[in-house]
């Protein structure tokens, strides 16, 4: 259906078809020079020694599965309430997911605290996913791996040029994973980028991305070499041009975008404060974030409650989602089930409302007004 509101509007313009046809008309169009710049480009904005682009952000999270050296029978530390790929990538490599809770309902990252008390001989390394591009307590979780001898693999997927302490988001830990899906800060469409100041975990993830080849077809092209070898069994997980070039022409808008949010995010904080029924996470966050969602949770509620208002806010023509089901809720993790109370909780009572960095003022007002006679109307 279309919406008066949608949830997310697409930041593409002339730019993204232009840098298209100019990589089509290339005859280019497979991993070549966009890619190389786009990784470059990216590298340099997040300050990290090394970017990898990816075919998506799953595969990101696998490749950081494999180069920490996760295999059969290690556990990995990961949040519930986030996509579920970033479980899934854990059972990629036969390893079990050990899901954490959330801090609280004002702080949707994975708790530190519950963190250090599930780990156990076989774990081998945490996950954290930075929960709307809002950090998590890094220095906390930094002590814990440091302490217990963990990778610390950081799912930046919400988080492009956020920050913690200074730091860009998913250079802080062993390796980040960023998304370039459609709806996110920066599209590709589909896609994705690995980064990592560490040179050897680099290295053997340009193997593991192009079936374990030696040298790829862009630099046999250019003559640096006219032969390869296959040393380790690796993956199809390269970026095309065509992307890679649509990357580039967003990274030219991605810091006035986030600017945008930012300002849209403080528009949305004002006009809801009014609703004592909601608590807005993050609201007394410090340091710079992409604001990639604007999530409410309602106070004292239910899903059945939650639900009954977003089908308010359909029939107002204002699209709303759910970030996220509950991962550790889902069939297919029924055998690793537990109790994650501030999670189900969380998952049950959030909406997600519209952000992006279109939207008016009018249409904030909009949204809080009909939102407030959602509730208040039960």
């Amino acid at each position: 259906m279309s919406y008066k509101i949608p949830l997310f509007d697409l930041n593409f313009d002339q730019s993204e078809e232009n840098a298209v046809l100019e990589t089509i008309r290339s005859k280019w169009i497979s991993t070549g020079p966009k890619v190389d710049a786009f990784e470059k480009r990216f590298a340099e904005m997040l300050n990290v020694q090394h970017s990898l682009a990816l075919s998506n952000c799953t595969v990101a999270l696998h490749l950081a599965m494999k180069l920490c050296n996760i295999t059969d029978g290690d556990e990995v530390i990961c949040p519930s309430l986030t996509f579920v790929a970033t479980a899934n990538a854990i059972r990629y490599v036969n390893a079990t997911p050990v899901f954490a809770d959330v801090v609280d309902i004002n702080n949707l990252n994975i708790d530190s605290k519950d963190i250090e008390q599930k780990i156990t001989s076989k774990t081998k390394a945490i996950i954290v996913m930075h929960y709307g591009g809002f950090a998590c307590e890094m220095d906390s979780i930094m002590d814990i791996a440091q302490r217990h001898n963990l990778r610390v693999i950081e799912d930046a997927c919400h988080g492009p040029l956020s920050e913690y302490k200074g730091k860009k988001l998913g250079t802080i830990g062993d390796v980040g994973c960023f998304s370039f899906f459609s709806n996110k800060n920066i599209s590709t469409g589909e896609g994705g980028m690995l980064v990592t100041n560490n040179s050897r975990m680099f290295e053997r993830a340009k193997l593991l991305r192009s079936h374990g080849m030696t040298s790829m077809s862009y630099e046999r092209a250019k003559g640096h070499s006219t032969t390869y070898d296959v040393v380790e069994l690796g993956y199809n997980y390269r970026m095309d041009d065509i992307r890679a070039a649509i990357g580039l022409a967003q990274l030219d808008k991605i810091e006035a975008d986030l600017k945008k949010r930012e300002e849209i995010r403080k528009l949305y904080v004002k006009a809801l404060n009014k609703i004592d029924s909601i608590v807005v996470p993050f609201t007394n966050h410090n340091g710079f974030s992409s604001n990639y969602i604007f999530p409410i949770i309602l106070k004292n509620s239910n899903y059945k409650i939650r639900d009954a208002v977003r089908e308010k806010l359909v029939k107002a023509g204002i699209q709303t989602s759910v970030h996220y089901p509950a991962v550790h809720r889902f069939s297919i993790y029924n055998d690793l089930y537990s109790e994650l109370t501030n999670t189900d909780y969380a998952a049950d009572n959030l909406i997600t409302l519209p952000m992006y960095s279109k939207l008016t003022n009018n249409e904030i007002k909009y949204i809080s007004d009909h939102l407030l006679k959602a509730i208040s109307n039960g």
